[in-house]
């Protein structure tokens, strides 16, 4: 986890150095939702790679905002589901959701 030195005093900049990519904020909203093994990740985000979705899912975690397990049987699988404090993106996810919607209306006139 990385230290509290290491956070700009901006809130807002705060969040970007969290959020910082397309990749996380979409393993988020895919996350949000529940549980989700790793598969289902890469299958979801179209265009990711493999490296590229481990190294965001491990500064993830590393933040504390989302967990890994491991399932263990024949085959090992791994899950990520989000942590309690990684739920409080929730309400600003909807709000997201919300105002995109409202764009394509305002501009376009539709929900595309």
């Amino acid at each position: 986890m990385r230290k509290y030195s290491d956070f700009p005093s901006c809130p807002i900049a705060t969040f970007t150095m969290l959020m910082g990519n397309k990749w996380k904020l979409m393993i988020i909203r895919d996350l949000i939702n529940g549980e989700t093994f790793f598969g289902d990740l890469k299958r979801d985000l179209t265009g990711i790679s493999h490296k590229v979705l481990t190294e965001n899912l491990r500064a993830l975690e590393d933040d504390g905002l989302i967990h890994r397990t491991v399932h263990e049987g024949k085959v090992v699988r791994v899950s990520y589901g989000m942590t309690e404090f990684g739920m409080t993106l929730a309400p600003i996810y909807s709000a997201i959701a919300n105002w995109g919607t409202e764009y394509k209306k305002h501009f376009y006139g539709q929900d595309i």
